[in-house]
């Protein structure tokens, strides 16, 4: 049931969208509107996968090299409507044997089991061309789908060219088909502009070939809102709110827990496992992984991160991250690309971390940057520490060792290396490298110079403080 070709009309300028951006690229749930309809023909494994583009041209053809590398963008240099796209698409590829799938660009709710469904109606039915169908609850835009007394589709009449009677009818066209492929080329030589547009109406083809003797068919899809285009900001949201709740659901049966589906944002390529749980206020973007038994949320955004199973993801900004089994992170913590946490380690509070490895059980509790460095098992980072990476031309790498005790508020100035089961005290800026077992000391003496407060900041609340706390040490040592 492969189709010799799949052709996407994706030229329109979609000027209600008001945007310096074609359309079709805009995104829902992880992909462009395209790439969620080239998602859906892929699935159809068609000989040929033809994309017309035209409005923004570049931009698409830019965005098909990086999605669809397969796919043939053919240009329609002034938009003459939908049969003369489909024409232009079929003047670049030549005739095809076969059936001709035509679907819309700015579909991004079809599925390929959808269009799988037109391909097995239109091939079953033996018909010329079929046309996928649905009723809507407000049909006002649509063509409206005509149908004769025994059933069949007769035709089918914009909503600018429909009479009053046609105007009450609910089925409406899609704007998707499957055609013959021989019949299609020469219908398509056929149409005119006769008409309240001025353009080549696809629609005509079907009046044609229905003229020619040729059956012509309707697939209904059952789900409209599956059909929806989008031409405007609000039909974009909808659309991403719609499909946003189908991952949800599907997740939901697959056995993870979605505390607040209606604040937890999920894109089509995330995989998340059975016993997952999602709180309030998630956002999973990219290639991101959830494994089994961990918990994300609630307020966390992860990008193309890996999270282990069991591990506790919680108020967290992560990008290329990767957090090991049973790993603890958050609250306030910013995972950077590179960051790979191992088992049981734990990355807490207003810490962030870079092109980093923290070994199995290690842990960067609190106020601490961490760029560049790889830092072994069990060792533990003070709380206000950073590890020192750039020099301002260039970045270093630090090292840190298995067990190690780095004090807090330290300064490791890379490149250097803090050896096994060594400590470091607190308040000390490290520039060389700390042998195994040993304890490192790189701080200033402290002097204390009696009196200053009560000489140089007489008059004020801490100097009268002072002066009760040296008579009331006075007196006590009177006693």
């Amino acid at each position: 049931m492969s189709p010799a070709a799949v052709i996407v009309l994706a030229a329109g300028e979609g000027t209600r969208m008001k945007s310096r951006t074609s359309k079709v690229l805009h995104e829902i749930g992880g992909r462009s509107m395209l790439g969620h309809v080239l998602a859906a023909s892929q699935t159809l494994l068609p000989e040929r996968l033809v994309v017309v583009v035209g409005h923004r041209r570049d931009q698409v053809i830019a965005h098909l090299a990086e999605v669809a590398p397969d796919a043939v963008p053919v240009v329609q240099e002034t938009q003459g409507g939908t049969g003369h796209a489909v024409r232009v698409a079929l003047a670049d590829s030549g005739p095809l044997e076969g059936t001709v799938v035509v679907t819309n660009g700015d579909h991004p709710l079809i599925t390929g089991e959808t269009l799988q469904g037109l391909i097995a109606a239109h091939e079953r039915d033996g018909n010329a061309v079929t046309v996928m169908t649905t009723e809507v609850p407000d049909p006002t835009g649509y063509g409206r789908v005509l149908r004769g007394l025994d059933g069949a589709v007769t035709g089918i009449v914009e909503h600018k060219d429909a009479t009053e009677g046609q105007r009450a009818i609910a089925e409406i066209n899609v704007g998707m088909y499957a055609f013959d492929g021989a019949l299609l080329d020469g219908a398509l030589k056929r149409l005119t502009t006769d008409n309240a547009g001025g353009e080549e109406y696809l629609t005509d083809v079907l009046g044609i070939l229905r003229g020619d003797g040729h059956r012509v068919g309707a697939s209904v899809v059952a789900d409209w809102i599956e059909t929806q285009g989008v031409n405007d900001r609000v039909q974009l949201a909808a659309a991403r709110r719609q499909l946003n709740d189908r991952v949800l659901e599907r997740l939901m049966r697959e056995g993870v827990t979605v505390v607040d589906p209606q604040t937890a944002w999920v894109d089509v390529q995330v995989q998340v496992e059975a016993d997952a749980t999602l709180l309030p206020n998630v956002q999973l973007h990219g290639g991101t992984v959830v494994r089994a038994g961990a918990q994300v949320g609630p307020d966390t955004t992860l990008t193309d991160t890996v999270v282990g199973e069991d591990a506790r993801v919680f108020r967290t900004v992560a990008e290329g991250a990767e957090i090991g089994p049973e790993a603890s992170v958050g609250p306030y913590t910013y995972l950077r690309p590179g960051t790979r946490l191992g088992r049981k380690a734990k990355a807490g509070t207003y810490v962030e971390i870079k092109n980093s490895e923290v070994g199995e059980g290690s842990k960067v509790p609190h106020l601490t940057y961490v760029g560049d460095a790889t830092i072994g098992t069990g060792s533990n980072i003070g709380a206000g520490s950073v590890f020192v990476n750039y020099d301002g031309v260039a970045k270093h790498r630090t090292v840190v060792g298995d067990h190690v005790r780095v004090g807090s508020d330290n300064m490791l100035v890379a490149p250097v290396t803090i050896g096994d089961g060594s400590y470091t005290a607190a308040g000390s800026v490290i520039i060389k490298d700390v042998p195994p077992g040993a304890m490192a000391v790189a701080r200033g003496q402290q002097r204390n110079v009696e009196g200053w407060v009560e000489r140089r900041r007489a008059g004020t609340p801490a100097a009268e403080a002072a002066k009760r706390a040296r008579e009331n040490n006075t007196q006590e040592g009177d006693k």
